[in-house]
């Protein structure tokens, strides 16, 4: 069973951090009213939603991914790089804590969950603003011990590597080559987005489906070319935020390792 940690919309939303788009008016509640569906849309598709307690002072709280890396063995507790997310740590790593065995990133470390793809036993890690060389080092630390390999990619224009590439398949991804050094993936072979839609490659997979937001039609139609069954959700006032699908939750199999 799949589970999916996720955390309510703070009510100080529009104070959020940003780093690669202009700031422009969030409304909140319908931002809360999109995240309820699309944690209605995680539980519809087989997934345990499991929810944290809010935190309203803390406006990028709903975007739980960047909080912690959690793969079969253990779950890496982040140290983001923006200073004002930091207080957002200690609520995901309670919930976690039933599942897996926790490890805390130190400082001079940042690194935010947001630029972590997992593909098999390779760890790719966005050379981002908001994850530096420490958090890179500090992460390999605790993951290879379990046959992980870290592996540095290049980025350009974007906040995070899951801005850029995210996985839709075993050994096949989605991705914006213009913001992502592709090369870095080898032989894993890309579906790249649609041009008009450089945002689209954020990207959720769930057991039978990857979810993506319902404003970017013409890479959904690529994805169900190549045989990706999508579905989508409205998305659009968290995408103010700086934030894709991915971010707003972490999904792990609830077998614990403990």
């Amino acid at each position: 069973m799949q589970r999916a940690l996720v955390r309510p919309v703070s009510e100080s939303l529009a104070r959020c951090e940003l780093s690669c788009i202009e700031r422009s008016a969030i409304d909140v509640e319908t931002a809360i009213e999109q995240h309820a569906a699309y944690c209605r849309t995680l539980e519809e598709h087989g997934l345990v939603v499991q929810t944290v307690p809010a935190a309203h002072e803390l406006p990028d709280a709903v975007f739980v991914e960047d909080t912690a890396v959690v793969v079969d063995e253990l779950a890496v507790m982040t140290r983001p790089g923006a200073e004002s997310r930091r207080a957002e740590v200690p609520a995901i790593a309670k919930a976690l804590e039933p599942w897996r065995e926790l490890v805390y990133l130190q400082a001079p470390a940042t690194l935010d969950g947001g630029d972590v793809l997992v593909v098999g036993k390779t760890v790719f890690v966005g050379a981002s603003a908001r994850t530096n060389d420490a958090g890179r080092r500090q992460l390999a630390e605790a993951l290879e011990p379990f046959g992980y390999r870290v592996q540095l990619v290049g980025l350009t224009g974007c906040l995070h590597l899951k801005s850029a590439v995210t996985l839709v398949a075993d050994g096949l991804l989605l991705a914006n080559p213009r913001w992502v050094s592709i090369a870095t993936f080898g032989e894993i072979p890309h579906i790249p987005v649609a041009p008009i839609e450089p945002h689209a490659a954020n990207s959720v997979r769930l057991p039978e489906r990857v979810l993506l937001p319902s404003a970017f039609p013409q890479t959904r139609e690529r994805l169900e070319a190549a045989g990706i069954a999508t579905l989508t959700v409205q998305a659009g006032e968290l995408a103010k935020a700086e934030g894709g699908v991915s971010c707003q939750s972490i999904i792990f199999d609830d077998a614990p390792s403990r």
